[in-house]
């Protein structure tokens, strides 16, 4: 990375600051085929001997955090894994259904490392670094080997050969999938790598452990201040370098797919000490997911974007027939829209285009199933189709664990009436900035899987989470971190050190803060509010009126949080109130930054869309002359505007050109 202190001290447009551009100054140059392969001959190594004398901390025991642990404890060096659930394998990875891609072309239909490049490219819109895309390509098909070494029961035809199926945004099938359990196989194997290493001493687990501030000294990430969530105590951990794998921000909408303890505590703590937070505004809205049914939710269930396989996503042409028993609406009176708007791909279009076109067809007053607030926001997805031409049994064995999960929370059998889904907040594209050794802003602070903004653009192919967090932890930090490490052995550092010091009393003051506000509103009743304000103003359309609106609310809000939230019991042992106020407090200043990026970027770009900026049958309108590039913030200080530093995206090896799935 370059840039400099300069800065313009002039507001852009009332609401941030220019900063110097920054470039990644760490992918070798030459063809893009040869780019990984020359970058691990390039980077240094470090002797066994003085990897025992190396320390690394990892935050996040997740997919990216658990192999990560797991590699770098089986390399020798000394590993401290934190996570806040109770076991590493609840760690929320578990919870993804559907696949992982890998470019193996099993299935002999045209696939290879540089169709999935391509279509990664494509399916972020072009907007992701090619340099980070072709490499997470050239490895993928490295993962499906390990975790297959490792027993993962991935699915296999009655030859015995692994099976596949296709996902949004390709015309392939690279997905390698275990029912619509994948998450939790994988995620089982990682944590067994990673419990393996645990037993032979290589790496020390902190479970009920949650990261609370980074250690900077000198410049360098150092280490972490954590709370012990079972005591209260605040402890310090020290290291040579510090792993964040902490997964995505989605809970800044209150409502999402993901479980309800899913922050973003340990990046923004990082952003806070000077780590860019890249494009915080690429959420991604997933199409399949069970629709809300009112106030009393807490969060979403997501259904595997894997049934968009085989199951047919239709509303009825008429708002009269709406309220009719959908198997009672005979064919010609219902529209399979995505099948009529994208013929090309169909019902497999990516996510963020499925994603809209539900939203205007219940926009259109076509909705189905009940009204929320007035409204129905529902769409069918039918299996009728695909149990006449394959059976129910055959439905049954590949997607009977997800229909069973659909009927015990929805209330209808789906092998016999069409499942009703909606749009709901799901992933993450942005993150904090990293280089292509995945390393941030911050020296020594490295960053993967879904905490990283790197491999995505502004919109994530299905199975693709899954693939990046392997392949991060697996294969691409192990060789990366030991350039840095390479440059040890390091000044140790000790718990007196006035950085050290510095953020422990940070962390002290902010709890007390909390615990001495004694105000009327609880903390949920602020993160529902927050996520309110994001879902109507940044969610699945934006406008400039309803950004600069949103900003304004959202600070209000945070105003009022400061004097008027109430945190019950101490800080002396378990507090689950205490534990939600500093995650909503840093939701409510993350969700700030993103209404900003929202709203600087005048575009319509995968997840980001813009009313402003779309062509004139509806889609996603770029413009790459302006906006090609990666906007990286970095922390201005409180009170004061964020600085927006620009990474240029350079196309060497993909023409750029409007997205169509047509």
């Amino acid at each position: 990375m370059t840039d400099t202190v300069t800065r313009s001290t002039e507001l852009v447009d009332g609401i941030y600051r220019e900063g110097a551009p920054i470039t990644d100054t760490k992918a070798p140059g030459g063809d893009i085929a040869d780019k990984w392969t020359t970058r691990k001959f390039e980077a240094a190594l470090v002797n066994p001997a003085n990897r025992r004398k190396l320390s690394v901390i990892i935050v996040g025991t997740g997919l990216a955090g658990a192999s990560a642990g797991a590699t770098l404890g089986e390399a020798g060096y000394r590993v401290k894994s934190f996570c806040y659930q109770d076991s590493p394998r609840r760690a929320h990875s578990i919870a993804a259904q559907g696949g992982i891609n890998a470019a193996k072309n099993y299935k002999g239909d045209g696939d290879s490392v540089h169709r999935l490049f391509y279509d990664t490219v494509k399916g972020g819109d072009y907007r992701s670094r090619e340099t980070n895309v072709y490499r997470l390509a050239e490895v993928s098909a490295d993962i499906i080997d390990q975790c297959v070494a490792q027993g993962v029961p991935f699915a296999r035809e009655y030859g015995g050969l692994l099976d596949n199926r296709s996902f949004g945004g390709v015309q392939v099938s690279r997905t390698f999938y275990a029912r619509g359990q994948t998450g939790q196989q994988l995620l089982i194997g990682a944590y067994q790598a990673l419990e393996r290493q645990i037993a032979a001493g290589t790496v020390e687990m902190f479970a009920r452990h949650e990261m609370l501030e980074l250690v900077v000294v000198d410049g360098k990430a150092r280490g972490i201040i954590a709370r012990d969530m079972v005591t209260g105590e605040i402890e310090t951990h020290l290291a040579d370098a510090v792993v964040l794998a902490s997964g995505g921000y989605g809970n800044v909408f209150f409502l999402s797919t993901n479980a309800m303890g899913c922050n973003v505590t340990a990046s923004w703590r990082a952003h806070r000490k000077g780590a860019y937070f890249g494009n915080p505004c690429y959420t991604q809205i997933h199409p399949t997911c069970i629709p809300q049914t009112g106030e009393h939710q807490s969060k979403l269930t997501l259904m595997s974007e894997s049934l968009r396989n085989d199951g047919r996503i239709w509303v009825p042409k008429n708002a009269e027939d709406c309220d009719k028993n959908p198997r009672e609406i005979p064919e010609e009176d219902r529209d399979y829209y995505l099948e009529r708007i994208y013929p090309g791909f169909g019902n497999l279009v990516p996510r963020d285009i499925a994603s809209r076109q539900a939203k205007n067809m219940c926009d259109e007053g076509r909705g189905v199933g009940p009204a929320v607030d007035g409204v129905r926001r529902g769409v069918y997805l039918d299996f009728a189709d695909a149990i006449e031409r394959m059976g129910e049994d055959a439905v049954r064995s590949k997607y009977g664990n997800l229909f069973d999960m659909y009927e015990r929370i929805a209330g209808e059998n789906p092998y016999e009436v069409p499942m009703r889904i909606y749009p709901a907040v799901h992933y993450t594209m942005g993150g904090l900035w990293v280089d292509y050794d995945l390393q941030s802003s911050i020296p020594g602070l490295f960053v993967t899987g879904e905490a990283n903004f790197s491999d995505h653009g502004a919109n994530r192919l299905g199975a693709s989470a899954l693939m990046q967090g392997l392949a991060d932890g697996y294969f691409v930090l192990p060789n990366t971190i030991r350039d840095y490490l390479a440059h040890g052995p390091f000044t140790k550092i000790t718990d007196d050190d006035p950085a050290v010091a510095e953020a422990v009393q940070g962390v002290r003051d902010r709890i007390e803060k909390f615990l001495s506000i004694d105000g009327t509103r609880s903390v949920d009743s602020y993160h529902k509010a927050l996520g309110k304000i994001m879902w109507e103003k940044c969610g699945m359309e934006r406008t400039e009126e309803g950004l600069r609106e949103a900003i304004e609310e959202i600070r209000a809000l945070r105003a009022d949080f400061w004097t008027n939230v109430r945190v019950l019991g101490s800080a002396e042992g378990l507090n689950q109130s205490l534990e939600k106020a500093g995650r909503v407090a840093d939701f409510l200043e993350l969700g700030e930054l993103m209404c900003i990026d929202a709203l600087h970027r005048n575009e319509s770009c995968g997840g980001h869309f813009r009313a402003e900026s779309q062509t004139e049958d509806g889609e996603a309108l770029r413009h790459d002359d302006e906006y090609a590039y990666v906007a990286a913030w970095e922390w201005g200080g409180d009170g004061e505007a964020p600085v927006l530093h620009k990474e240029d995206l350079v196309y060497d090896f993909i023409e750029l050109k409007q997205r169509s799935y047509k």
